[in-house]
C-alpha cells in the first residue's frame, strides 16, 4: 500500500498525464462511418471510405468546422446487416457520434434504421438505393444517392435508342437487387418492353453459370444486372464463356468500369453501366473544378482509379454532414438533423439539396442526383449517351 499522500500525488500525476488525451478528443467533432471494409462488398466499402478520408483531410486543412477538426470514426460492418446494426449502436453509444454516414447496401441501411429512430441520430446515406429507405417514415435518414426508381426513370429516356425489346434480370438476392429489378421492370413495361426471366444470386456466389445458361435461351436482347463489381466481373466472364448474346447493362452505380476492363478484359466490351460520377470526363460534370480536384486528390494518394466511381459518394457524404454541422452551429444530433434540411452543397455529382419523401411529419431527406450511362468499347470507356 502507498502512503495516502504518495497515493494522492500518484493519482494527480496520472490525471495530468491523461488530460492532453481528453483535451484532444474534445477538440474534434466525431463523424461515424459505417461501411463494409471486409466481406462480399469490401471493395466498394473501402472505395467509399477513401473518398470520405479525402473530404475530411480537405475540410481539416481549411480549419475544420466550428473551430474544430473533424474526426472520422470508421467501423467495419463486415458486409453483414447484423454487424451494421451493431456498428451503428457502438458508434452512437460507445463513440458518441452525433451523426453517421452509411451503410452502403440497402439491406445494411434498412437494418440500421431502427437504431437511428431509437437514439434520434441522423445518418447520411451515401449509396443504398432501395425505395423503401426514404418512404418508411424515418426522419433521421438523408440520402444523397438516387433511388432505384430514379435510376429507372432516367434510363427510360434511352430505352428506344438502345432498341430494347425484351429484357431479363440477374440480381443479387437482397433489397438492392430485388428493388432494382422491380423498378426497372415497371419502367421497361411502360416503354413497351417485354420482361423475360428474373434470376437471383447470393451476394457471395462465384458461379452464376446456371442462371446465365437459362437466360441465354430466353430470347431476350438485354440483360440487366444488379450487384457489386466483383460479381459483375464474374458474370461478364461467364457470360462470354457461355456465348451469351444479350447486351449487359448494370444498374446501381457500383460497376467500377476501369476494374471491369482490367479484370474481365474482352468480356467487358459492349457492356453498359449506369453511374453517378464519370471520372473520365470531369469537365462534363455540373461543377467541373470540384470533380477535377477530387480525381487529382484520389490519384495523388495512390488510390485505385477504378474506385473513383464509388469513392465520390464518401466525399459528398462527409461534405454534406459538415455543411449541416456548420449550419447547426453545434455538433448535436437534433440540431444536425434539422440543419440537414437546409444544406445546399456543390457535390461531385452535382447539387446536394434534400426533398421530402415519406409520410407527413416523418419525412426522410432525398437528393435528386445526376445519372449517367457509359459503354465499354474496345477496352475503353465511351462518352455517356444519357
Amino acid at each position: 500500500m502507498f502512503p495516502s499522500r504518495l497515493r494522492a500525488g500518484l493519482l494527480y500525476g496520472i490525471a495530468l498525464a491523461l488530460l492532453p488525451a481528453f483535451a484532444n478528443a474534445a477538440d474534434t467533432i466525431k463523424i461515424g462511418v459505417n461501411e463494409p471494409l471486409t466481406g462480399a462488398v469490401a471493395a466498394s466499402g473501402n472505395y467509399v471510405t477513401n473518398g470520405a478520408k479525402i473530404a475530411a483531410e480537405e475540410i481539416n486543412a481549411k480549419g475544420g468546422v466550428l473551430g474544430k477538426k473533424i474526426e472520422l470514426v470508421i467501423q467495419d460492418n463486415k458486409s453483414n446487416p447484423t454487424e451494421a446494426t451493431a456498428v451503428a449502436e457502438k458508434l452512437i453509444v460507445g463513440d458518441k457520434v452525433p451523426v453517421m454516414m452509411g451503410a452502403w447496401s440497402s439491406t445494411y441501411t434498412l437494418a440500421v434504421m431502427p437504431k437511428l429512430m431509437e437514439y434520434k441520430v441522423p445518418m447520411v446515406v451515401e449509396t443504398s438505393s432501395s425505395d423503401k429507405i426514404t418512404v418508411s417514415g424515418n426522419p433521421y435518414i438523408f440520402r444523397i444517392a438516387p433511388t432505384s426508381g430514379m435510376e429507372a426513370k432516367a434510363f427510360g429516356d434511352v430505352v428506344k435508342k438502345l432498341h430494347i425489346k425484351k429484357a431479363d434480370f440477374l440480381v443479387v438476392n437482397n433489397d438492392w437487387g430485388r428493388g432494382a429489378a422491380e423498378a426497372f421492370s415497371a419502367m421497361l413495361k411502360a416503354n413497351g418492353v417485354q420482361i423475360g426471366d428474373r434470376e437471383i444470386m447470393d451476394a457471395s456466389a462465384q458461379d452464376m453459370s446456371a442462371q446465365l445458361s437459362k437466360i441465354k435461351d430466353s430470347g431476350a436482347d438485354t440483360l440487366f444486372v444488379t450487384t457489386e463489381v466483383g460479381q459483375i466481373t464474374l458474370i461478364l466472364k461467364q457470360a462470354k464463356s457461355l456465348g451469351l448474346k444479350q447486351r449487359v447493362i448494370t444498374t446501381g452505380g457500383s460497376s467500377s468500369p476501369d476494374q471491369l476492363i482490367a479484370q474481365a478484359g474482352d468480356a467487358a466490351n459492349g457492356s453498359y453501366h449506369i453511374l453517378f460520377f464519370e471520372p473520365w470526363f470531369p469537365n462534363k460534370m455540373k461543377y467541373p473544378k470540384i470533380a477535377e480536384s477530387f480525381v487529382a486528390d484520389w490519384k495523388k494518394r495512390g488510390y485505385d482509379p477504378a474506385g473513383l466511381t464509388e469513392g465520390f459518394r464518401g466525399h459528398d457524404g462527409i461534405e454534406t454532414i459538415v455543411a449541416a454541422i456548420k449550419i447547426a452551429g453545434k455538433a448535436e444530433p437534433a440540431a444536425i438533423t434539422k440543419a440537414l434540411w437546409e444544406v445546399d452543397v456543390k457535390g461531385i455529382n452535382g447539387e446536394i439539396k434534400f426533398i421530402k419523401q415519406g409520410p407527413a411529419g416523418k419525412e426522410s431527406g432525398q437528393v435528386v442526383p445526376k445519372i449517367y450511362l457509359i459503354e465499354i468499347k474496345n477496352g475503353k470507356v465511351e462518352m455517356p449517351t444519357m
